[in-house]
């Protein structure tokens, strides 16, 4: 699935399209995606100018001047291709500029989504309202980290992947943070320390930032919109290396299993 980082590479690579653009046609090829398309989303999106693009959590958003943003989730394979030559069956929605340029919603396994919010209650729609903060803002900081793990017993793991804890962590990159701030995922968040999260913080958004540079992790059918591939996993100290030697001690990685998702760790660097 693509995760924060992947989804941050595809809204920066849309908004060399589509920022500032007019959308002259919108074709909807199929009736929905993971749930049906909004049935006036060809309606109040033709015309519309984009007025800018950004992100919440794994969400991309698409802003314009009819006072709505879409709204798009990509899913487990879904990805945006730019001027493509032909459509192919998996091409879901058609988006063309006045510039000229053609941007299409290609999802094989149809797990994403599109929706349209009103800009006003953006930040209270359903699936943003009770998200954290973003792992790059200045919300994110140890104190938040310490009252939202208070006196909880769930693993630190699993902890940082809810999403009303920190938005838009997945598997990968808090692997990888873990790793770099020397936590065992295995340990309960309540009891993870001070000190230990002051080191968390900065080792997520650091590994965050660095992703985004390399254009994300290329797992599956991820690809930016030009479809350039994604290299930080090129990049991975400890996600998928099970039995591999550690990167700072050499130690073999172990990979367990935490809430049905794999956890790969160093036993010896993280404590």
């Amino acid at each position: 699935m693509p995760e924060l980082p992947e989804v941050e590479t595809t809204v920066r690579g849309l908004a060399r399209y589509l920022d500032g653009a007019r959308l002259i046609r919108v074709q909807t090829r199929r009736a929905g995606l993971r749930r049906p398309f909004p049935a006036d989303l060809v309606q109040v999106l033709t015309g519309a100018m984009v007025t800018g693009l950004g992100r919440r959590a794994k969400y991309g958003l698409i802003h314009t001047d009819r006072g709505q943003t879409m709204v798009f989730h990509l899913g487990m394979s879904g990805r945006w291709r730019t001027n493509p030559d032909e459509l192919g069956t998996h091409d879901h929605l058609v988006l063309e500029t006045d510039g000229g340029h053609r941007l299409v919603l290609c999802d094989p396994r149809r797990f994403g989504s599109v929706d349209l919010v009103m800009e006003a209650g953006l930040d209270q729609w359903p699936a943003f309202a009770a998200l954290g903060p973003e792992p790059l803002g200045d919300a994110l900081h140890a104190a938040h980290l310490k009252a939202a793990l208070k006196g909880r017993s769930a693993t630190i793991k699993l902890m940082l992947l809810d999403q009303r804890i920190v938005a838009g962590l997945g598997n990968i990159y808090v692997c990888e943070a873990l790793l770099r701030a020397g936590i065992d995922p295995r340990k309960a968040a309540g009891q993870v320390g001070g000190p230990a999260l002051a080191r968390l913080v900065p080792a997520i958004k650091t590994v965050i930032a660095e992703a985004i540079e390399a254009g994300g992790s290329t797992l599956r059918d991820f690809a930016q919109p030009d479809g350039e591939l994604g290299y930080f996993s090129k990049r991975f100290d400890v996600y998928d290396r099970a039995g591999q030697p550690c990167t700072r001690c050499s130690t073999p990685i172990q990979r367990i299993v935490q809430g049905g998702r794999s956890t790969w760790f160093c036993a010896k660097c993280q404590r």
